[in-house]
């Protein structure tokens, strides 16, 4: 099943952010305002960022090449399907959370919830 443009290209423009984040705060930069300073770099507005970000808001053509642009990426980068780099938030959080449940119960528990977890994987 074919991915669409503007899921792709959705993905893709939290990747860069993602990678922006990591820079930033791997060279010493604060954690405070990346939104703001990512959307800076992008040259549109927080709003428009935000709205993109979330899904809110469509990143057409025009504003797909903005952002490649400014990323330093060719023309047609956002829409190209690539393997995620890392856990999304929810997964971070189920992974969390499939984590703790684990730790909190015994021998019996966790057996369980292996089988569980077994019996949905496709």
């Amino acid at each position: 099943m074919t991915t669409p443009t503007s899921t792709l290209r959705r993905q893709n423009v939290l990747s860069l952010f993602q990678e922006f984040v990591e820079q930033s705060i791997s060279t010493g930069g604060s954690p405070k305002g990346l939104e703001a300073a990512f959307a800076e770099k992008l040259e549109v507005s927080r709003a428009t960022w935000s709205m993109a970000k979330s899904g809110e808001r469509p990143i057409g053509d025009k504003l797909a090449r903005q952002f490649e642009d400014r990323c330093g990426h060719p023309s047609g980068w956002l829409d190209e399907e690539r393997a995620p780099k890392g856990m999304s938030q929810a997964e971070q959080q189920f992974v969390a959370l499939a984590l703790k449940t684990y730790r909190e119960t015994n021998s019996d528990g966790r057996k369980k919830l292996r089988q569980l977890l077994k019996t949905w994987t496709v």
